[in-house]
């Protein structure tokens, strides 16, 4: 055993969350023959977009004692993204939390399938130089303190694709023909968005190739004619498009298509670990990026200016503890509980125009509104508001202003 994995008492069944690809598979044997223990896997679909069923074949042919392969693309939304979005979260300013808002679902069905299989450990394939180890491992200790996590990354000496491709042969592991070679970035994918990152996106001074892009066209080449789309909402979550009621994976489905064909929701990202360290990313998140304005949109009538200032606020803290691996945390609950409390008159309809990679509010309307045409109107407000009542508001909160200027002049 490698010493650096000596300090743990040897796991006797794991639940390995697994891609099937060739990482996952590799740490699959790897797990069997380091700790002679027995290994389940689990995999989720959170709409990453690929055929699961090759992993559960792999699975069995490498002897997985149990496979678990779940569909968890409604939950993951309902439960995860839709509660961040009530946020309007977003990291450094421009990250949509793509992948940290999937970490901790995988992490706390991990913990459940341990539980329901006796297992005394889980177990990832995130390296120990990102995010997702934290991730993993801060939800999963949330949930159970008890469960010991085994992370390969930081233990084994496989440390280059050669030495993988090698232990790979060695083991009759099946290797496509493409990962022979250096793969020319690493990606990750669920229903929220794509993440590329590594290779040939290392250096922050080279554009991105086109071909990094697969959710999404060029702007340049999306569609000459906008598109209309009409999000309606109810206390802050999307619940139809067009009028036409849905579930929220089937939303975010279809977000993603229509912001997809209009080249929504690129970005290009050198953003600050939480381990220390910058990375570059490259994101795709189309249907949220459309789903972010048209929340912004319904807010700006249904929301108070105090309480929509004070989300506000709060919502870098609120991005950063997702994007940092504490979903779980007292926090994040306590912050979720006030955001969610703002959102129980956001409700209502938002048109949004989709052209050539940006999405627009241009119009939105709800029975919650705070507008009051009555008030703001540029012609005879028939008495609604009294234009006098502003001067001794100004001359109140100009007071201290004056005693100060009054006092700095004299010096």
């Amino acid at each position: 055993m490698d010493a650096r994995a000596s300090h743990m008492t040897a796991p006797k069944k794991v639940v390995l969350a697994y891609s099937g690809g060739l990482d996952t598979s590799i740490i699959l044997k790897w797990l069997q023959t380091e700790y002679d223990c027995e290994v389940v896997t689990f995999t989720a679909d959170l709409g990453q977009g690929e055929e699961l069923e090759p992993a559960r074949k792999k699975a069995e042919m490498m002897g997985a004692s149990n496979i678990y392969i779940e569909d968890l693309r409604e939950e993951f939304v309902r439960d995860f993204v839709f509660p961040m979005f009530r946020a309007n979260a977003l990291y450094e300013g421009l990250y949509l939390l793509g992948t940290s808002i999937a970490r901790p679902l995988i992490s706390k069905r991990l913990v459940e399938i341990a539980e329901a299989e006796g297992a005394d450990a889980i177990s990832h394939g995130a390296t120990g130089k990102g995010n997702d180890q934290i991730r993993f491992e801060l939800a999963a200790y949330a949930l159970n303190p008890e469960i010991k996590v085994v992370a390969p990354w930081r233990e084994w000496d496989l440390g280059s694709r050669t030495k993988l491709i090698e232990f790979a042969e060695k083991h009759q592991i099946p290797i496509a023909k493409d990962k022979r070679g250096e793969a020319p970035f690493s990606v990750d994918a669920n229903l929220l968005h794509t993440s590329s990152e590594g290779k040939v996106l290392e250096d922050p001074a080279e554009e991105a190739p086109e071909y990094v892009y697969q959710r999404s066209v060029a702007p340049e080449d999306a569609p000459d004619t906008p598109e209309m789309v009409e999000i309606t909402f109810e206390r802050g979550d999307a619940v139809a498009i067009n009028g036409e009621m849905m579930s929220p994976a089937t939303i975010l489905t279809k977000l993603n298509e229509l912001g997809g064909k209009h080249g929504v929701g690129r970005l290009d990202l050198v953003e600050n670990r939480f381990i220390g360290m910058k990375s570059r990313g490259v994101y795709e998140t189309p249907g949220g990026t459309v789903l972010l304005e048209a929340h912004r949109g319904i807010e700006q009538i249904t929301l108070d200016a105090g309480a929509g200032h004070l989300k506000d606020s709060i919502m870098p803290q609120y991005a950063e503890l997702i994007y940092n691996g504490f979903w779980f945390s007292p926090e994040r609950e306590m912050l979720q509980a006030l955001i969610d409390k703002s959102q129980e008159h956001v409700s209502g309809t938002v048109r949004v125009k989709l052209y050539k990679g940006s999405a627009t509010t241009v119009a939105r309307w709800s029975d919650q509104t705070l507008y009051s045409e009555e008030h703001v109107t540029f012609e005879d407000d028939m008495g609604a508001y009294d234009q006098t009542d502003a001067q001794g508001f100004i001359q109140l909160n100009a007071l201290r202003l004056k005693l100060l200027s009054a006092r700095n002049r004299k010096g």
